[in-house]
């Protein structure tokens, strides 16, 4: 099976634990989203995944393969996020130029049409650009790479509600024409809901669920009504949390609704996955 694996992996910094023994599978083919928080340890994981980081223990297999200085492996994946990877003095026109050189199969008349479509100046240097235009320059390369997996860390930060649009779309016409595997590291769920198969959530390092987006959805549910109606209904059940304001209740929870317990003071409702992965990730279990 081809899959992207981490087996057992921790990584400390110093008496920081990133990730406590992490195991989890991203199957090829696939779009997945790393939901986490800020600190959760989604970008040590793809820093280990591109062998920019080296794990304390465990470790990380490309198709079976360990990626750890492994340059078979390694050619098999590109992670963008890391904007130190590109030197600020560096022209935009240059790096197309250059980027051939370090890897096999890209396209630099691609990467000069993605870089008009998102109005990206390649005659500025890295290091003027704007947040979102480094942002934008990192996917202009990735998009133009010839790679099975495509490890996007953040991948909108600084965009503008346009370029999001447009990113997501060249994305997923990327998908369609080479379907090989991209792991969208986020906390934005809900903007590649509609399209990511597999969700992966971690949390201070550890993984608190891993299922299909359609499973995720159909994990949970929310009911509303009066707080105390709410608070009756919840007894003994598995409770994300309960959001109050002036009386009034709305409460989340694992698993299906109870018809027992429902009355018609209450409404129940599908939970949407941000809020499902805020609930769980507040819930820290």
């Amino acid at each position: 099976m081809r899959e992207l694996r981490a087996e057992h992996l921790t990584k400390r910094f110093g008496k920081t634990t990133a990730l406590d023994d992490v195991s989890l599978s991203l199957e090829h083919g696939k779009i997945h989203a790393l939901l986490g928080r800020n600190g959760a340890g989604k970008t040590t994981l793809l820093g280990i995944a591109s062998n920019r980081l080296l794990p304390t223990s465990g470790h990380i297999l490309v198709d079976g393969e360990p990626v750890t200085d492994n340059s078979r492996a390694l050619s098999k994946v590109f992670c963008t996020g890391d904007v130190r990877m590109i030197p600020e003095a560096m022209y935009v026109d240059d790096l197309v130029a250059q980027m051939g050189r370090f890897h096999a199969g890209f396209d630099a008349k691609r990467a000069v049409r993605l870089a008009k479509a998102f109005d990206l100046d390649v005659k500025a240097k890295v290091g003027k650009l704007s947040t979102g235009y480094r942002s934008i320059c990192q996917l202009v390369m990735a998009l133009s790479l010839d790679v099975d997996y495509l490890l996007l860390d953040e991948p909108v930060l600084g965009l503008d509600a346009a370029h999001r649009d447009l990113f997501y779309r060249l994305l997923m016409e990327d998908y369609l024409e080479r379907q090989r595997t991209v792991v969208i590291a986020t906390h934005l769920i809900e903007e590649v809901a509609t399209f990511v198969e597999r969700v992966t959530i971690i949390d201070e390092g550890r993984v608190l669920m891993q299922a299909s987006a359609d499973e995720l959805r159909a994990s949970g549910y929310s009911v509303s009504g009066r707080a105390a109606d709410v608070r009756a209904y919840c007894e003994g059940l598995e409770v994300l949390g309960i959001d109050e304001i002036g009386g009034v209740a709305v409460a989340y929870l694992l698993g299906a609704p109870d018809a027992a317990r429902l009355t018609d003071r209450l409404d129940t409702a599908p939970v949407n996955l941000q809020k499902l992965f805020v609930k769980l990730t507040e819930k820290g279990e």
